[in-house]
């Protein structure tokens, strides 16, 4: 599996763009630029799957409508966070001046609890990783040894937790209990911000000390 890192918006949001040797691809958070994105897909003659999403804030959803249309797939989501797609008030978009509302319709699968996630090529753990928001969710392909963490983990830093619906104690727990699991060479490929290593923010993430 290949996967892009697209940094899109206002807030450098990482949409990604995964794709295999059959030229399937899958599609992670496409927070912006959906006519960007849309480009990259096409000019590597991809096939997209589906939309995943880490979970619904207004940063990471602002292309889904677009790409779900122009492509024809569709989008997941977890339960928790079902309503949020089409709420700008839980989704966050009024708590920030960008100046509009983001929404977009529901999604066409609802991820209701850990496990396997297979589309097409592709085969995820799906890890329940609440407390940015309480339906954050990360997807781990261990053939690739990578983890798409959303805002849970990054680089040095956790996600926020003053949002609607974040708890830092239940982030803390889901970081150690799930991501910090995982091999110390897996990639952590976060929402927003460079690539790390789990065995990196185990070393060296200030936040996660003295848990």
């Amino acid at each position: 599996m290949k996967w892009l890192q697209c940094p899109v918006g206002p807030l450098q949001e990482n949409a990604y763009i995964l794709s295999n040797k059959e030229k399937e691809s899958l599609i992670v958070d496409p927070g912006s630029e959906g006519k960007r994105l849309i480009h990259i897909i096409e000019e590597h003659s991809l096939k997209p799957l589906a939309i995943l999403l880490t979970h619904a804030h207004f940063d990471h959803i602002g292309a889904v409508d677009e790409l779900r249309d122009h492509f024809s797939i569709p989008v997941y989501v977890h339960t928790n966070e079902q309503d949020w797609l089409s709420d700008s008030t839980k989704n966050g978009s009024l708590l920030f001046p960008i100046g509009k509302e983001v929404t977009a319709r529901d999604a066409d699968h609802l991820i209701k609890e850990e496990g396997c996630l297979t589309l097409g090529g592709f085969s995820f753990s799906v890890f329940e990783t609440p407390g940015h928001s309480p339906g954050s969710v990360s997807f781990y392909n261990k053939e690739a040894g990578i983890v798409f963490s959303g805002d849970a983990l990054f680089q040095g830093s956790i996600g926020r937790t003053d949002l609607p619906g974040g708890n830092h104690q239940q982030l803390l727990e889901s970081i150690h209990k799930k991501l910090l699991e995982l091999p110390e060479g897996t990639v952590v490929a976060p929402g927003h911000g460079p690539e790390t290593t789990i065995g990196q923010e185990m070393d060296t993430n200030p936040f996660l000390s003295g848990f």
